[in-house]
């Protein structure tokens, strides 16, 4: 009896060289920008522009301009917080962890979300300073430092402080880690070119020489900042989580916040990398390295993420009636049916409904179709922070002190800022930068080849 087995479907399609890789990488980086590329950066500026406009006054006036009260003192701020936060897991997850688990096919994709965690850290970052009100007067008390006040320190006790630790290491981890991979691409693009871009490269790639020794040392090292990153995909959200496990408000005090916020995180950061990734893939025509092979499989992520999310759902709404506590059961049938009914089905629509579609291969292999998709969740996750958030404060165990919140122009403005603020960032590093890592992509167009040969 003969048996055959099926090959799998080559990472890099249309026959690639190692010479060709190398022309289509860095081509995005010498060449002048297109007009489609000028057009998004200055839409991109544009928001960024309008969005200062509400930042500037937000800070000249303080957080009075917000839609904030005394009994929802949290809402937009946090809840973009938490979700800027929950969109910079999947670089992460996608260059760490896969790296540990050897996975191929995140090679045409972890430069770009790598990015994408930082400039998104950066955004989220924002809210809890801004939020301080007058942030250059005391933003540098939520930092352990020595003061000239006597013996007065942060309250370690404090998830708050606990989110200062986690943030900031996250992002110097993730920065270094970027970084590192840059610098055998920044060693091409300097051999290729002249003048300035030439010193600018030689500057930026450390003097990399390609050395087997050197090579040795790069491979050592990304794998020591791969283990260091990987507890920081369970930590970070764990952490921003305990800003609400661990106080007493109803719909906040629950023990499944931090698989569940780790699980959402991964969700919306996949479907943001989705997002920029098949833009990216047809602006700079990459089509051959960001397969339609790439998009399945961070699709299927996005089943079993979306499914763990669900579940959690539905958990919550069973802890709530088991535990008998009154409070409890109303704060969940208050999402429900609610003043704020409207968002609570938007996420669940958005988040427990729209993944299931993609169990269909047609739709899972679609462009357009994950496109929308990732969109969608994208919305939904934001609906979900601001359920939690919104929902269970603004009515809390006095009737007496309900409130309703109702978005100012500067909460939606400084929300824009922060958009704008993304994309600028992200136009400019898929410009100057090369948007998918060339080393690696170069280790599987060799051994595509061999086995095409064989």
């Amino acid at each position: 009896m003969h048996v055959t087995s099926s090959v799998r479907q080559p990472l890099i399609t249309g026959g690639k060289t190692l010479k060709d890789v190398t022309h289509d990488i860095s081509r995005q980086v010498e060449a002048k920008p297109s007009m489609g590329w000028l057009l998004a950066f200055l839409f991109s500026v544009g928001v960024l522009l309008l969005g200062s406009i509400a930042l500037v006054a937000t800070l000249w006036e303080g957080i009075g301009m917000w839609g904030l009260n005394k009994t929802v003192g949290w809402a937009w701020d946090i809840t973009n917080f938490v979700w800027w936060v929950g969109i910079g897991h999947a670089g992460t997850l996608i260059s760490a962890v896969l790296l540990l688990f050897r996975q191929k096919w995140r090679m045409a994709i972890n430069r770009a979300a790598e990015a994408m965690t930082i400039f998104a850290v950066i955004c989220a970052a924002m809210f809890p300073v801004i939020h301080m009100g007058r942030p250059w007067l005391g933003a540098y008390w939520a930092l352990p430092l020595p003061n000239t006040f006597g013996s007065l320190w942060v309250n370690f006790n404090s998830p708050l402080l606990w989110d200062v630790f986690a943030i900031s290491t996250y992002f110097s981890v993730s920065l270094v880690f970027w970084y590192i991979g840059l610098i055998p691409d920044f060693a091409t693009i300097r051999d290729r070119a002249s003048g300035i871009r030439k010193t600018i490269y030689g500057a930026l790639s450390f003097g990399w020489d390609g050395a087997a020794k050197t090579w040795s040392r790069y491979e050592s090292v990304a794998l020591i900042l791969a283990g260091l990153a990987t507890p920081l995909v369970l930590s970070v959200h764990t952490i921003v989580s305990f800003d609400f496990a661990t106080s007493v408000i109803p719909g906040w005090h629950t023990t499944i916040f931090p698989p569940y916020f780790v699980a959402g995180a991964i969700f919306s950061g996949f479907a943001m990398v989705l997002t920029l990734m098949i833009v990216t893939r047809k602006v700079f025509h990459l089509e051959d390295y960001i397969t339609i092979g790439h998009i399945e499989l961070m699709n299927i992520v996005i089943i079993i993420t979306g499914s763990i999310v669900g579940i959690a759902y539905i958990t919550e709404f069973f802890i709530a009636w088991y535990s008998g506590v009154a409070a409890e059961q109303y704060a969940f049938m208050n999402r429900m049916f609610g003043p704020y009914w409207w968002a609570y089905w938007s996420m669940m629509t958005c988040n427990v409904i729209s993944p299931q579609l993609f169990w269909f291969k047609k739709i899972r292999t679609s462009i357009v179709a994950t496109f929308l998709l990732s969109l969608v969740v994208n919305i939904g996750m934001w609906f979900e922070r601001f359920v939690i958030i919104v929902t269970s404060l603004h009515r809390d165990y006095l009737p007496s002190s309900w409130a309703m919140f109702y978005p100012t122009i500067s909460d939606v403005g400084v929300y824009l800022f922060t958009f704008g603020l993304f994309f600028t960032l992200f136009f400019l590093f898929a410009k100057f930068f090369p948007v998918i890592n060339m080393a690696e992509i170069k280790s599987i167009v060799k051994s595509t080849s061999e086995k095409v040969t064989k």
